[in-house]
């Protein structure tokens, strides 16, 4: 079975895992790796074994190396919001061929590594789980432990449902490299409600044994009682949306609601654009950690930054999420009452748009943003033309303006990932509750709040709305609130609404000098990437050709792919 022969078999010295396993580590005795009897009988490093099962499989780059609990990639290079209408990679990486329809079994981009580092991640847990019975530590340090490599093992398994749909549950079978993989019940995908049901009651499991805060003993990136049940409420909420139909709404309202009631998180009174550079928000439930000198998350300035600044252009958004950030005064920019300009775009928008993208005249660095032509200097006639943006915007959000852009690899400095957050919980609830009983008060009360918010301070929605018309609402607040961390690929699946969304051309804008109007240029709307194009089968990831064939036909592919 390719998927779980591949996984990672080796701690690293210091408790880093290697990403993948080779049969000569079999046969040869590597100086610079720890056996697995060497882990069993020493709890520090069977612990350093699970903190370092959030890191998983650093596929094709070493960003996470080095760096405390956290998921996945290091998120500086190309994001999930360049598969979607947020954003457009600048040079590719891997993600055009998302954007304009030509995934295939055997070519995913960069979205392919997905279904073996979930397995691999899953492995790494279950073996721990499997021996820890045999670790010699006081019995409610055991309880946490495996409370955490519950809620480890339910995100993969979060991770595959959520992109692959029906997935196969490995339960403990999986723990050795000698275990047989020729069983076919290994290869059996169950239903969508099966695998959210498992993983459900792990993280029910997980959230009993795991503490409700962190401290100087369990450091901040390291799961809690609240990360355990945010998920969950993640969870149901995926279940009860269309694409799925696997739960009710009635119950995905509850799980959030259950957070809400902790009376533990807050919505942040540090701005909406502090939230993303400090890892101590009380906002903030559930974070992948850089530390300074150790693992500086400083690259995102240099990814993303415009070219005049020497940044690479990164992930640059696209018009068509610019028009959907509301006037201060909330209304819509389609609304004639909006007060909008099309010709004077950027004034009195939305403060989340100021934080979170960079427009012709934002102030940056001491500077101003210039896309203009002629001789702007983050245009394509700016300095390393080829990072100029091809959608006329930079990204701004999680940019810490105060670490340099060149060179930053020499400086030390770290902000957070997010990966579940507080606003994240309320937009749950508010959605789970407008579809379970319509627009009540606390449906209003949860999406205000967010819009209330210090450095915010959004009117809030207007009174009276439709279920329909508080459901658009909703959709949009999350479009807006939280643009670029990765929801947006997955709430249009979900809602299945991705053949309107994805199918649309993606805009940027043009802009040129033009003394005679009032902001002193001309803005027109331009496509920036052609060819866009969603298939009713995208809406869930192939599984990679290559585990297919491992599993001899037994695993069946996603509908439409060959």
């Amino acid at each position: 079975m390719k998927f779980i022969k591949k996984l990672s078999c080796c701690l690293v010295l210091f408790g880093l895992l290697f990403s993948a396993c080779k049969k000569d580590f079999l046969v040869v005795n590597p100086t610079d790796r720890l056996t697995n009897a060497s882990i069993t009988t020493d709890t520090s490093l069977f612990e350093s074994y699970v903190i370092n099962r959030y890191l998983g499989e650093q596929v094709g780059q070493n960003e996470g190396e080095g760096s405390p609990p956290g998921f996945g990639r290091g998120f500086e290079y190309a994001m999930a919001s360049s598969v979607t209408d947020e954003s457009m990679y600048n040079t590719d990486n891997g993600s055009w061929l998302i954007e304009q329809g030509q995934m295939a079994a055997n070519n995913t981009g960069f979205l392919g590594t997905l279904w073996a580092r979930s397995y691999g991640g899953i492995r790494d847990c279950n073996y721990a789980l499997s021996v820890i019975k045999s670790i010699n530590m006081s019995a409610a340090h055991k309880t946490r432990l495996i409370g955490e490599l519950e809620f480890i093992r339910a995100y993969r398994y979060q991770d595959l449902i959520r992109n692959y749909g029906k997935i196969v549950l490995v339960g403990d079978q999986v723990t050795q490299l000698t275990d047989n993989m020729q069983n076919p019940a290994l290869f059996a995908q169950v239903s969508i409600q099966a695998s959210i049901a498992y993983a459900t009651a792990q993280l029910d499991d997980a959230a009993a044994k795991l503490p409700l805060n962190n401290s100087s003993t369990w450091a901040l990136g390291r799961a809690t009682k609240g990360a355990a049940l945010a998920l969950k409420s993640r969870l149901l909420l995926y279940a009860a949306s269309p694409l799925y139909a696997a739960g009710t709404w009635a119950d995905a309202a509850a799980a959030a609601k259950v957070v809400m009631d902790m009376g533990k998180y807050t919505l942040s009174q540090n701005g909406y654009s502090q939230l993303f550079l400090s890892p101590n928000d009380n906002e903030i439930i559930f974070e992948r950690l850089f530390v300074p000198n150790v693992a500086p998350h400083v690259r995102m300035e240099i990814s993303n930054g415009p070219n005049g600044y020497d940044g690479w252009a990164g992930n640059t958004p696209f018009q068509n999420l610019v028009d959907d950030y509301e006037m201060d005064n909330g209304k819509a920019i389609t609304d004639p009452a909006s007060g909008y300009d099309p010709q004077n775009p950027y004034v009195k928008r939305d403060p989340r748009f100021y934080a979170t993208i960079l427009y012709n005249g934002a102030p940056y660095r001491g500077s101003t943003v210039q896309v203009f032509l002629p001789g702007g200097k983050d245009s394509n006639q700016g300095p390393s033309n080829w990072n100029a943006s091809q959608t006329g915007y930079y990204l701004k959000k999680f940019m810490n303006d105060s670490y340099p852009i060149d060179n930053p690899w020499s400086v030390a400095g770290g902000q957070p990932w997010i990966y579940m957050r507080y606003a994240e919980i309320l937009l749950n609830y508010a959605e789970a509750q407008n579809e379970a009983a319509g627009p009540d008060g606390t449906v209003y009360a949860a999406v205000n709040s967010i819009r209330a918010r210090a450095s915010v301070n959004m009117p809030p929605l207007p009174g009276g709305l439709s279920k329909d018309d508080m459901r658009t609402a909703i959709q949009n607040e999350r479009r807006i609130e939280l643009a670029f961390e990765e929801h947006r690929f997955y709430d249009v699946r979900r809602w299945k609404i991705a053949m309107q969304t994805e199918n649309v051309p993606a805009y940027g804008i043009s802009v040129t000098v033009n003394p005679a109007n009032p902001s002193g240029y001309t803005y027109t709307r331009k496509v920036s990437l052609a060819n866009r194009s969603f298939l009713p089968q995208h809406y869930w990831l192939p599984i990679p050709l290559a585990e297919i064939q491992a599993s001899g036909g037994q695993l069946k592919q996603n509908t439409g792919y060959n």
